[in-house]
C-alpha cells in the first residue's frame, strides 16, 4: 500500500472513531471520554494535514523550488504538535470544571466498548503506518503514527477509568484520568515537536549520522589528501550533505569526478534519498588559499 492510500486509511478511520467517540461521550456524560474525542478529532485533522503534506513534499524540485519540498512534511509535523497542545489544554479546563461539578455517567458498558474499539483500530492502523513511515523515513508519516498510538493508551486509560467509576461511585476519577491523558499526549507531542521543528531551521544531522557520513567518506582517503567545509541538514524525509574535497593536483577531472560518484553511491545506501555535493579542489589550491 503506498503512502497516499495509508493516510487515506488513517483520514477514515480517524474520522468514524471521533464520531463515535464524541457521541458516545455526550451520551455518557464522561468528560474522560469528550476529551478523548477531541484528542481523537486532532488526529483526523492530523490525518488530513499528513495526507495533502506528503503529496506536497513528493513534488519535485521545481523553478521556485530547487531544493524540492522536502519541509512541507517539518511543517505538517510541527503544526500537529501544536494541535496536540491545544487539545491538552481545552482537556485540562473541561476536567477542572468537572471536578466543581461532578454528575453521574450514564452508560458506562458503552463508553466502555468504544473506548476499547478505538484502541483496537489504532493500534492496527498505527502500525501499519509507522511500519512504512520508518521505511520513507518520513516525519509527516512517524507524527500520524504517533498520533494514533497515544490513542491506543489513551483509549484503555479511560476504558479503565470508566469501570473504575461505574464499580465504586467515584466519580473524581473521570476528571483526574483526562488530565492524566492531557498530560500524556503534550508530553508526547513536546518529543514530536523536537524532531519535527528544527530541520525548518536546517539543523545538522545527529553526531552519529555525520560521524557514519565521514567514515565513509575517509573509506576513500587513500584517493584524496583531506576534505573540509563538511555541512548537512534534514527536509522530510531527504538529507542534504556537502563538503570540499582536496584532490593531488596531478588527478584527472575524470578520475576526481568517478571518485565523487563512488562516495555519493556509498552514503545513498546509506542515506536512499540523500543529496550529496562534492566540491573537489586541487591540492595547490588548497596551498594557496591558505597562503593568502
Amino acid at each position: 500500500m503506498n503512502h497516499t492510500n495509508l493516510t487515506i486509511l488513517s483520514v477514515i478511520s480517524n474520522f468514524c472513531i471521533v464520531i463515535l467517540k464524541l457521541v458516545v461521550g455526550f451520551l455518557t456524560g464522561s468528560v474522560a471520554v469528550i476529551s478523548e474525542g477531541i484528542h481523537s478529532s486532532m488526529d483526523f485533522f492530523a490525518s488530513v494535514i499528513t495526507f495533502f503534506s506528503i503529496r506536497i513534499a513528493e513534488r519535485p524540485a521545481d523553478e521556485d523550488h530547487p531544493y524540492g519540498h522536502g519541509k512541507a512534511e517539518n511543517i505538517a509535523g510541527t503544526i500537529e504538535t501544536l494541535l496536540i497542545f491545544v487539545a491538552g489544554i481545552w482537556i485540562i479546563i473541561e476536567s477542572i470544571n468537572k471536578f466543581t461539578h461532578p454528575h453521574e455517567i450514564k452508560f458506562p458498558a458503552l463508553g466502555i466498548a468504544v473506548m476499547l474499539f478505538g484502541a483496537l483500530v489504532n493500534v492496527i492502523i498505527s502500525r501499519i503506518i509507522n511500519r512504512a513511515a520508518e521505511k520513507a523515513n518520513s516525519v509527516a508519516m512517524k507524527s500520524n503514527a504517533l498520533h494514533l498510538f497515544t490513542d491506543v493508551f489513551t483509549s484503555l486509560g479511560i476504558a479503565a477509568s470508566l469501570l473504575l467509576v461505574h464499580l465504586t461511585g467515584w466519580l473524581w476519577l473521570d476528571p483526574t484520568i483526562a488530565i492524566m491523558t492531557a498530560i500524556y499526549i503534550m508530553f508526547e507531542a513536546w518529543k514530536l515537536l523536537k524532531e519535527s521543528f528544527p530541520p525548518l531551521m536546517d539543523k545538522r544531522l545527529s553526531r552519529k549520522e555525520e560521524e557514519e557520513i565521514k567514515r565513509i567518506i575517509l573509506a576513500h582517503k587513500e584517493e584524496f589528501i583531506e576534505f573540509h567545509d563538511f555541512r548537512t541538514r534534514r527536509a522530510g524525509a531527504e538529507e542534504y550533505i556537502d563538503f570540499h574535497l582536496v584532490v593531488p593536483s596531478e588527478l584527472t577531472i575524470e578520475k576526481g569526478h568517478h571518485l565523487c560518484d563512488e562516495i555519493e553511491g556509498e552514503i545513498s545506501r546509506y542515506y536512499s534519498k540523500a543529496q550529496v555535493l562534492i566540491h573537489l579542489e586541487p591540492e595547490e589550491e588548497r596551498v594557496y588559499l591558505r597562503n593568502v
